[in-house]
């Protein structure tokens, strides 16, 4: 059954010679002569924005500025060689709409500035686990600050200080350890000040720093406000477990070299081992629970010698 003839029988009279009038009227006889130039130079920058691979990271910013290019032919089309006032008008609306895109593309990918003492715990420790500076701009600009330590003052002192306060990273100098002013180990920069003392009372608040921790050159290091940064994190699960991970290992690197105190400041700089749980825990009787198990010179000497807790600490790595 032809076309015509379902047309007839669904249609009036009237309407079905109507429609076939008009069928004859719009048949393309003589094609019109090819558009201008600028009229196929819009529809290419809108093929090359549809084909950028979208495993470019800059795929988004591209295909918006191919977009925006297309419209600018569209525009000059219309208005220099078509006269067509609708066309210039809807391409002028999506200029404006893909220009907006356009430029908050390119604000998002602007280089963020990070600050000069920031630099080192950024490309050390936050970088190599892929935080983008973004975020890590967020993590540092708003709830903590750069403090300093000259050589000799303390930062938390055994039984006076709480440990509830802060959280922080040294950036530059050196501290000593110490309980009952026997030597424990160093802290050195890009490392974790109190990161035992952080996770030992995540869920027990109120109780104060069991050993001494000093600043043995001047120190810089960077301070958290503890409870702001607790809420922080928990509003950014991925920092969230970076910190997990990060203050696990600062843990481990304080064990290893609480046990070896052969262990010279240049090789100490440069233990990268992996968090464990046994570690973690062991450090943290070391540091946080040394009272309960050292009440007496000798007992502590013996805690100090710790022969069997390095050999397990071998036997574990």
């Amino acid at each position: 059954m032809t076309t015509e003839r379902i047309i007839a029988i669904m249609l009036p009279v009237n309407s079905t010679a109507g429609i076939q009038n008009a069928t004859e009227d719009e048949v393309c006889e003589n094609w019109r002569e090819i558009h201008h130039l600028v009229f196929h130079l819009a529809n290419v920058c809108f093929a090359l924005g549809l084909v950028i691979p979208t495993m470019l990271s800059l795929h988004m910013i591209f295909l918006r500025a191919s977009l925006c290019l297309g419209c600018s032919f569209f525009i000059l089309w219309a208005s220099l060689y078509r006269c067509a006032l609708d066309i210039m008008i809807w391409n002028s609306t999506f200029l404006v709409i893909n220009f907006m895109h356009f430029i908050y593309l390119v604000y998002k990918k602007r280089p963020i500035k990070i600050e000069k003492e920031l630099k080192g715990i950024y490309h050390k420790m936050f970088e190599p686990l892929h935080v983008p500076p973004e975020q890590f701009k967020r993590l540092t600009g708003q709830f903590c600050n750069i403090q300093t330590l000259q050589k000799g003052q303390p930062y938390a002192v055994e039984d006076k200080t709480s440990v509830d306060d802060r959280l922080s990273i040294l950036l530059r100098g050196k501290m000593k350890v110490s309980y009952r002013g026997h030597f424990l180990h160093n802290i050195y920069p890009n490392a974790y000040i109190d990161s035992p003392e952080f996770r030992s009372t995540e869920m027990d608040r109120g109780e104060k720093f069991q050993v001494s921790i000093t600043a043995d050159d001047n120190c810089v290091y960077l301070c958290w406000s503890r409870e702001r940064l607790t809420y922080f994190l928990e509003a950014e699960p991925y920092l969230y477990e970076i910190f997990k991970y990060l203050i696990g290992k600062d843990i481990t690197n304080k064990l290893y070299s609480l046990n070896d105190p052969t262990l010279s400041d240049k090789v100490a700089k440069k233990i990268d081992r992996q968090p464990s749980l046994c570690s973690q825990l062991s450090v943290m009787q070391m540091r946080n629970s040394m009272a309960s198990t050292s009440d007496s010179e000798d007992g502590l000497h013996n805690f100090l010698r710790g022969t069997s807790t390095a050999s397990t600490l071998r036997l574990l790595f």
